[in-house]
This record gives C-alpha cells, sequence and structure tokens, in this order.
C-alpha cells in the first residue's frame, strides 16, 4: 500500500459559507449524516445568527448522500430563520435526495429552485 497524499473525504469541511447582499450561502459536500450535520448545524447557525440574512441559500449540489439527518438540518435553518423573517432556499437538490425532502413534507416550508452553480468569478 503507497501513501495516499490526497486528504480524506471527512477530513475536509462539508460547508462553505458565502455572504453577499443579505444573502447567506451555505454551499455543502459530501454526505449528510449525524455527524456532519452538527458540524454544518454550528458553522450556519453561528454565522446566520450575527448577520441574520434575508435569506439562507443551502445549496445541495455537491452532496452525494444525505439520510434524515439532512431533513432535520433544513428544517432547523428553516425555525431558525423564522426568528428574524427570513426566507429558506434550498437549491441543487440531487434527484435522488428529492423525495426524501419531499416525503418529509418540507417542499411546503421552504422554497425549491435549481440553479447552476456560480463562483464569484462568473460575475
Amino acid at each position: 500500500m503507497g501513501n495516499n497524499a490526497q486528504p480524506k473525504p471527512e477530513e475536509k469541511c462539508p460547508v462553505r459559507l458565502k455572504l453577499r447582499d443579505d444573502v447567506l450561502t451555505a454551499l455543502l459536500f459530501g454526505e449528510i449524516d449525524h455527524h456532519s450535520a452538527r458540524e454544518i448545524r454550528e458553522e450556519i447557525d453561528m454565522t446566520a445568527m450575527r448577520v441574520r440574512p434575508a435569506q439562507l441559500v443551502l445549496d445541495f449540489g455537491g452532496v452525494q448522500f444525505m439520510d434524515s439527518s439532512g431533513v432535520g438540518l433544513i428544517l432547523g435553518r428553516c425555525k431558525l430563520t423564522q426568528l428574524w423573517q427570513g426566507q429558506i432556499i434550498v437549491q441543487n437538490m440531487p434527484p435522488k435526495l428529492e423525495r426524501i425532502v419531499s416525503m418529509a413534507g418540507l417542499t411546503d416550508l421552504c422554497t425549491f429552485r435549481k440553479e447552476p452553480v456560480k463562483d464569484e468569478s462568473d460575475e
């Protein structure tokens, strides 16, 4: 067995946050399970409570797997943003995960959309 210089997937941060024009976007990566959901929740909540964005966008474009912890993650952020009348937008949910959130009734609580993934350099 040789040394693999690449970090293991679980060593990568599962969320990257961007704030622009009162919109906080959480770019989610990898697998969302009970272990990673806690880290994601803490990162999002810490920033969201500080800046109280008009919109919180949860971008699932980089998520390969999600269990019920992902449903809890979305639901909890819906409740959080209600504290300041913010809006939750769930975007780029992979088709295989859409069924989970639909069965949980989240499509009635949040706005769902598909958006091309853009970088700051795209503007």
